[in-house]
């Protein structure tokens, strides 16, 4: 629907949303994902290998099937966060949100003057179906969706600023990295990871902003809903192709008594 985002309107009718990080690049994966579904995807241009051009292709498959597509951006670039936009990303993610300032920068960064940076192209980008939408400019505030990601220690005094700026929609607590900036990465069960990711939370919850976050050994999804997330992003793609390889594989193996399939030492190169 022009002038909504979808995401903003199920988190106002009292939903959390539950996405799969698209980390593959691959736009049958993405179609796939929705007709399994998941009606909102997270495409990861920050740590997958698409580019703006596939993102795109993956965007489109996405809506085709009809889900909503999250672009997670690689840094809080004004220049990708401006092409993201162009080529028809609603939902925008941004990596490493740690002041007040930065947040400012990505927040203007997806809005025209006065109220931003973003330059002025839009009738020959795909955001507005190539001009042929003309109401484009007076609704794509409302159409945009910011989420500032929270994961470094140093942020977390500055939530309430970052959480002020005028356009930041949602702060999406990134619990390993935070634990990474005290020297504790993939040690989400200790104790002190843990308390950090707690004390993030308790500081996002004081402000009048949405939270979201990823799945963490603590807390099962139905806590994390419990503890005020709105949006919780679970599987990944890849990850759950593996884990059928895996299985498939040790299945076959076991049934054809293969112990070197089974052992997954079988390397043909």
């Amino acid at each position: 629907m022009k002038g909504r985002n979808w995401l903003r309107d199920q988190i106002a009718g009292g939903r959390c949303v539950r996405a799969i990080w698209l980390d593959l690049g691959i736009p049958s994966i993405a179609e796939a994902a929705v007709w399994a579904g998941w009606d909102c995807v997270v495409i990861d241009n920050e740590h997958g290998p698409a580019g703006l051009e596939t993102t795109m292709h993956i965007i489109r498959a996405v809506e085709a099937a009809g889900g909503h597509a999250i672009v997670r951006a690689p840094w809080n670039d004004q220049v990708y966060l401006k092409r993201l936009q162009e080529i028809g990303a609603k939902s925008i993610m941004i990596p490493m949100i740690c002041s007040g300032e930065q947040a400012k920068a990505a927040a203007d960064a997806c809005r025209y003057p006065p109220h931003g940076t973003r330059g002025y192209a839009a009738p020959v980008g795909r955001a507005t179906q190539y001009g042929t939408n003309t109401g484009y400019l007076a609704t794509h505030n409302e159409e945009t969706f910011v989420i500032a990601q929270i994961e470094h220690k140093d942020a977390i005094p500055n939530i309430a600023d970052i959480a002020a700026v005028d356009g930041i929609d949602m702060l999406f607590l990134g619990p390993n990295d935070l634990a990474g900036t005290v020297g504790l990465l993939e040690q989400l069960g200790k104790p002190e990871a843990e308390a950090l990711a707690a004390e993030t939370e308790r500081r996002i919850l004081e402000t009048d902003k949405l939270m979201g976050t990823v799945s963490r050994p603590a807390y099962n999804h139905a806590e994390l809903k419990e503890r005020g997330h709105n949006l919780i992003v679970g599987e990944v793609d890849i990850l759950l192709i593996m884990e059928t390889f895996r299985k498939a594989n040790a299945k076959m193996a076991e049934a054809l008594g293969d112990e070197i399939a089974k052992a997954g030492e079988t390397k043909n190169y």
